[in-house]
């Protein structure tokens, strides 16, 4: 009787014999949303596929996850494809994935947000990156369709306001699976050039005809290129992540070109205002040194110079009276000294002493001959025109001015005649 039983683990491997060797379950296309999703440590996915009614247990090993573009989430709606089988330990059924693919717009938009975030935490859209867009940039790169609106409304832009500017086109695809590595071409080339300001984007259209300014290696272009960047992708209201990354963002095609280049008009009215200020800062300037001028002529020195000459002559009184005082304390110094080693009563000290005051009376001879004030007292004269000392008759001719100093007053004196020594020989 009991030969017609079986165990549960023998059930359970012929179902999955069965499941295992059914040729529509090798390979499956199943679509759902996903639940209760958990990325292990080792890289491998376990989640919940699941639609209005029914759900179904799924796997995916780390060899197929670790190609995948998107991190799955919950709620994402997604396209898998793998192979049915059984799970022995638990018995049930479930789907080992190969592949996933998101379904749908919405789907994009999660893979946007995901990116935003991934970049964003690196620092990515820092405003620290962010480099100025030159005022007037002579020569401007353009990575865009080589046709269409978006380079039509561009060039005729920069024509019409500042035609002075030189444009470089590097055409790329901006649609298709092949359009973001083809911009990031277009970007990485324009690095090749002496470019002042680069200008990326497209007209506007759906996310998907967008979707290469989504992509994470044109984002990192931008962010890595030596040329300011100003994205210009879609209509006003579109933002993609190259919008986040570049310089500068505009609205549109057109934008960007007005953003990058000024008008003749508004450039003009800048020189004009520029030649406003040069003019006032100079009136302002001229007005400061009249003041000053007038400053200086009305100063007292200026209106009575001799002022100037009378304190030189008191100082040099002053200087002289300081002399004659710090020789007379060398000379008390000194002979108080002497005497105080005279009363030592040594011999040999009373000779030195003698010797000391044989040296300090010649030093003290020297000092009185050198002194120009008893120079004077002998007869001495000094000559000056014009405070200043006269030591050549070649400073003189005649009808000068000049005085002459002596020992007790100034003689105010004019040449009227000049004789030089070889002439009277």
């Amino acid at each position: 009787m009991q030969d017609k039983y079986i165990s549960v683990s023998q059930l359970t491997r012929y179902i999955k014999f069965k499941m295992d060797n059914d040729e529509n379950l090798r390979q499956v296309f199943l679509k759902g949303e996903i639940s209760n999703f958990k990325a292990h440590t080792r890289g491998h996915y376990y989640f919940t596929l699941k639609d209005e009614t029914s759900r179904i247990n799924a796997v995916m090993f780390s060899s197929s996850a670790s190609k995948m573009k998107f991190l799955p989430e919950d709620g994402m709606k997604v396209l898998v494809t793998g192979r049915i089988s059984v799970y022995e330990a638990t018995g049930g059924y479930q789907i080992y994935v190969d592949e996933m693919i998101e379904d749908g717009v919405g789907n994009l938009y999660i893979q946007f947000e995901q990116l935003k975030k991934k970049l964003a935490a690196e620092g990515l859209f820092a405003k620290e990156h962010k480099r100025p867009i030159p005022r007037i940039p002579s020569k401007i790169g353009i990575v865009t369709a080589p046709t269409g609106a978006a380079i039509r409304d561009i060039l005729s832009t920069i024509q019409r306001r500042w035609p002075h500017t030189e444009t470089i086109l590097f055409p790329s695809l901006v649609q298709g699976a092949t359009a973001a590595p083809d911009v990031v071409r277009g970007i990485t080339k324009a690095q090749e050039y002496d470019l002042d300001v680069l200008i990326v984007g497209r007209g506007g259209g759906s996310i998907e005809d967008m979707w290469c300014f989504n992509d994470e290696a044109v984002a990192r272009a931008i962010y890595h290129s030596k040329i300011p960047v100003v994205s210009a992708v879609g209509h006003e209201i579109d933002f993609t992540i190259a919008d986040f990354v570049a310089d500068l963002r505009a609205p549109t095609p057109t934008g960007a070109a007005e953003m990058v280049v000024p008008s003749v008009r508004d450039v003009l009215e800048y020189l004009n205002q520029l030649t406003l200020r040069l003019q006032k800062g100079m009136e302002n300037e001229l007005t400061s040194w009249r003041e000053k001028l007038t400053s200086l002529q009305k100063s007292y020195v200026l209106e009575n110079p001799v002022t100037m000459y009378q304190m030189k002559e008191q100082r040099l009184d002053t200087l002289f009276e300081k002399l004659q005082l710090v020789m007379k304390g060398i000379v008390y110094n000194q002979r108080t000294r002497l005497d105080g080693l005279l009363q030592s009563g040594s011999y040999g000290i009373q000779k030195t002493l003698n010797q000391e005051i044989h040296r300090f009376e010649k030093s003290l001879n020297k000092l009185e001959i050198l002194n120009p004030l008893l120079t004077i007292g002998r007869g001495y004269s000094i000559t000056r025109k014009d405070s200043k000392v006269i030591s050549s008759i070649k400073n003189l001719k005649k009808q000068d001015l000049f005085e002459v100093e002596v020992k007790d007053g100034i003689v105010q004196a004019q040449v009227m005649e000049l004789q030089e020594k070889n002439r009277r020989k």
